[in-house]
Order: C-alpha cells, then sequence, then structure tokens
C-alpha cells in the first residue's frame, strides 16, 4: 500500500496527546476503545463554566439568562484561556428550567439548545473535554408524590438532548443531574432520607436508559451519576446504585473539603489551611473516596470543589495544589467551581470579561499538582510521529525512552481495524507497514500508545 499526499493516503498534521484525537474531529464521530477509568484519568483538571448557562431568573427567559447572574456572554476566547493555562476539561452547567414546553412533549427551545451546542463546541474544537447536565433544574424533586411527574419530564427533557449530541465523540460526557437533593428540609445536606435515595437511583436509571436509547454514539457514551446532593457523606455514597452495571457510568462528588476552609462564612471558619494535620486529613478523606469507588473499579470525578476569597490567596494556593494532586494520584478529576465573581465570597479564578487570571497563583497551583509543575499538554507530548515515506507506504515514529507500545488504527465509528500491540522497544526511531487488505478507502485514526500516553494521527485513504 503505497502512501501519497492527496492521491492514495495524506496524513494531516494536528498532533495532539494522552488518547486523544485529532483536534478537528473530536468534537463527532469518534469513539474510541477506553474505560471509564481510562477516560477520567485523561480528563486530567476540570474548570466549571459556573453562573452562566446555568443561570435562571424569574421573568428572565431566552438566551438572556446566560448573562442574568451578572457573568458576561461566554467566548471563545475565554475557553481559549482556559486551555492555554493547563485546562484539559470543562464542565458546562446548564439550567433547562425556563428553556423548554409544556407537557406533554416539553419541547427544549431551539435557540436555547443551539446555544448549548455553540459553547460545548468552544471546548471541543480546543480538543479538550466538556460535560454536561442539568443544573439548576430543582423541580427535580426526590418525593414519591412527584416522582411519576418528574421522571416523565426528566426524561424527555434528556431524550432531546441526548438526540442533538449523539453523533458526538466520547470527549462529551453526559451529567444526569447536578445536586439532587431533598430541597428546603433538614436532610437536604445531611444525605436524604431513604426514601429520597431511592428515588434518585431511580431517575439515574430512567436517565440512563433514556441516553443509552437515543442511539448514535450514546450507547457507549461516558454518563456521570450523583449521589444525593453530590455529597461525598457515607449515608448518600453506601445507598448509591450503579444504573444496570454499566461499565461507563463515572460517580459525581462536589466535596469542598474542609468545609470550614473553603466555604464557611460563620462559626468555626477559618482562613488558613496547609499544617501537617490539615494535609493528613486531607489524605484521610480522598482516601475515604477512592476506597468507596476507585478502588472497586468505578472512577469517580470531583465535579465540583474549590475555595471562596478571603484574602487568603497564599492558603488557597496551597490548598489548591495539595488537592488537586492528591485528587489525581487516586486517579479522579478535580474540576474547580469557578462562579465568575472575583471579590470576597467567590471562587473565580479568571476576569470573564478579559480573560486575565485574578488568582493566578491558585490556577497555577491546580495545573502544579496534577502534573508535577509541567504543563499539561507539554508532558503528555511524550511519544511522536514523525515522517511518512510516500514510496513505501511506512509509518514513522519515535520514542524517547523505553516502552512497551500498541498501535491501533480505528474507522470513524470508533471501530479497531487493526493492531499490533503490547511489545516493547527501547528509545530510538521506528518504522512499520500498513497492511493494505486491512483497510478500505476512507478516514482513519493511526494511534500509538506508550506506557504513559498516547498519539494519534488522522489519515485518509483512496484506493
Amino acid at each position: 500500500m503505497a502512501i501519497a499526499a492527496g492521491k492514495r493516503l495524506h496524513l494531516l498534521v494536528n498532533l495532539f496527546c494522552i488518547g486523544s484525537f485529532l483536534n478537528t474531529i473530536n468534537a463527532a464521530e469518534v469513539m474510541r476503545d477506553m474505560t471509564s477509568m481510562e477516560i477520567v484519568y485523561d480528563m486530567k483538571v476540570g474548570w466549571n463554566l459556573g453562573n452562566t448557562l446555568d443561570a435562571w431568573a424569574d421573568g428572565v427567559s431566552g438566551l438572556e439568562t446566560e448573562t442574568c447572574w451578572g457573568n458576561p456572554k461566554t467566548t471563545k476566547a475565554l475557553i481559549d484561556a482556559v486551555k492555554e493555562k493547563g485546562f484539559k476539561t470543562v464542565r458546562v452547567p446548564v439550567t433547562w428550567r425556563a428553556h423548554f414546553g409544556s407537557a406533554p412533549s416539553y419541547t427544549i427551545d431551539k435557540e436555547w439548545l443551539d446555544r448549548v451546542e455553540e459553547v460545548i463546541n468552544y471546548v471541543l474544537d480546543n480538543g479538550m473535554y466538556a460535560i454536561l447536565n442539568t443544573h439548576h433544574d430543582e423541580w427535580v424533586t426526590l418525593t414519591s408524590s412527584s416522582k411519576s411527574e418528574v421522571t416523565d419530564k426528566i426524561t424527555k427533557i434528556w431524550a432531546q438532548i441526548a438526540d442533538r449530541f449523539k453523533e458526538y465523540s466520547d470527549y462529551l460526557i453526559f451529567e444526569t443531574l447536578n445536586e439532587p437533593r431533598l430541597y428546603g428540609t433538614q436532610y437536604e445536606w445531611s444525605g436524604g432520607t431513604a426514601e429520597a435515595r431511592n428515588i434518585l437511583n431511580d431517575y439515574n436509571l430512567a436517565i440512563v436508559n433514556t441516553i443509552r436509547n437515543s442511539g448514535g454514539n450514546n450507547a457507549k457514551r461516558h454518563i456521570m451519576i450523583p449521589t444525593h446532593a453530590a455529597t461525598s457523606m457515607d449515608v448518600a455514597q453506601d445507598a448509591l446504585v450503579i444504573p444496570n452495571n454499566d461499565k461507563r457510568i463515572i460517580v459525581s462528588q462536589h466535596t469542598y473539603w474542609p468545609y470550614n476552609f473553603t466555604m464557611n462564612t460563620g462559626d468555626g471558619a477559618t482562613t488558613k489551611w496547609g499544617s501537617e494535620k490539615d494535609q493528613t486529613e486531607c489524605v484521610e478523606e480522598l482516601d475515604r473516596i477512592a476506597n468507596k469507588f476507585v478502588k472497586k473499579g468505578i472512577p469517580v470525578i470531583i465535579g465540583e470543589w474549590g475555595s471562596i476569597e478571603r484574602s487568603n490567596t497564599d492558603d488557597r494556593a496551597f490548598h489548591a495544589e495539595f488537592y488537586a494532586r492528591e485528587v489525581r494520584k487516586r486517579g479522579m478529576l478535580p474540576v474547580w467551581w469557578d462562579n465568575g465573581y472575583e471579590k470576597s465570597g467567590g471562587f473565580a479564578l479568571i476576569s470573564r470579561k478579559n480573560q486575565t487570571w485574578v488568582f493566578p497563583s491558585i490556577a497555577d497551583g491546580i495545573i502544579k499538582g496534577v502534573n508535577d509543575g509541567t504543563p499539561v499538554f507539554q508532558r503528555e507530548s511524550k511519544a511522536t510521529f514523525s515522517t511518512v515515506d510516500y514510496s513505501s507506504g511506512k509509518i514513522h515514529y519515535s520514542l524517547p525512552i523505553n516502552s512497551f507500545i500498541a498501535l491501533n488504527a480505528y474507522d470513524m465509528m470508533g471501530r479497531n481495524i487493526y493492531s499490533m500491540k503490547n511489545f516493547h522497544q527501547p528509545a530510538g526511531n521506528y518504522s512499520i507497514c500498513l497492511p493494505a487488505d486491512k483497510f478500505s478507502s476512507g478516514k482513519y485514526i493511526l494511534q500509538l500508545k506508550t506506557n504513559d500516553n498516547s498519539v494519534s494521527k488522522k489519515i485518509v485513504i483512496t484506493k
């Protein structure tokens, strides 16, 4: 099989890292052969676009809701700045309550769904992961009297979301619900009641089934589900049921740990963190979460965490670096909650107006924590494809260190067409030939995996 630019086989120059496929195609089509645990580890470190598409107010409707809590309209420049800092995942909270019609269809407003998709594509077009959820939809109550109506409504909402994004790749993660809880009761933030936790399990099951049955890539999409209020309390964790024992389910936890440092402004609040005792307690708490899920093969995303501004930037930066590092060490994903509010009591790290980092030491601490001081995208650029010998059909690649390698070729549906797996090679430059009988005309992704990263390129074959 010969390789010829523009005629037989041409190789696009986009190169990217750790299991990622091409930036220009990761918004659509490709579902890689990766477990949810591998996906979470690849997502590495995240940032929340909070208080934006999730904002709502009585009397405000349409696209005006995006700015009704004071944040400006989201731009691609903002997402670009988040990527440039080193974040690899953006959680996009979305509130749907003001954007769909009445029963029985609960049709989502097209202009709102279009806007949500536009922002999701800001993320995906940067080669980043996006998490899409239902956020401040507090009509999702955990009571038996409303269960039938809520199930009907939430599954119809998710059916429309799933249909819109069903051809998107596994760079898009769905999250069934945000912090479902017994609103306004003594159980709201204490783990809920047994009945409420069981109802939540039923909602998660109904939504997951709706997504799975929606066609396209959603049969294999990675889906996050929360505990009651997304709490990491034992009583809520122990009651959570993985729908259908689905192997592509990720548990969502919101930690804000320790509360007295990260959020509390009343009795017991402190602006200081970092003692040996603080660090030991943090390690113990994260071990508890990891032992509950990760050690049992169930991946975890810390979908919200952070600390509020109280003129204590140094302590916040130290906490952020330590916490992100310890979360990452346990195979979980830390996603900082940024609500866009830069003043006292806010979680903002970056200005939404001019894309400057208002607390750069905290953002840098997070990246350093997950990455041992090396920028995310830089650290992952290890093995590389180099050149293509057009006359012989050979693919050339380089290994900077000794490594086990695997070479895979996938079609655009994510099906593995060709594999050379698990053999050891010392550092050096290598060449291999692709067998002509394995490939028909079309687009393919070549993926080279090493011990700790992966690089990929897109090829187009014509015969």
